[in-house]
């Protein structure tokens, strides 16, 4: 599962060739969520508050990019990276 990005101590991955909708995994101090591209909103899992606002708003500003990432990673193609939240 690549990872495309990391910023706060928090992993941001996708899987190739994953389910729909378009997602994406966020790691954080042993927990796991998945977050919905389109919806920017926790669909799965848990992380604790401040981590989960700060990757709702890195989604929020980068869901154009997260959804290109998205498209190639369906397609079995290097998902890229995306830059962090600063």
């Amino acid at each position: 599962m690549p990872e495309i990005c990391r910023f706060h101590g928090i992993i941001i991955r996708m899987y190739f060739s994953d389910h729909p909708p378009p997602h994406f995994h966020a790691f954080y101090s042993g927990h796991e969520a998945v977050i919905g591209i389109a919806t920017a909103t926790l669909m799965n899992g848990y992380l604790p508050k401040r981590a989960q606002d700060l990757v709702i708003q890195w989604t929020r500003l980068r869901q154009t990019e997260l959804l290109e990432s998205w498209e190639r990673a369906q397609l079995l193609e290097p998902p890229g990276k995306i830059a962090p939240l600063e």
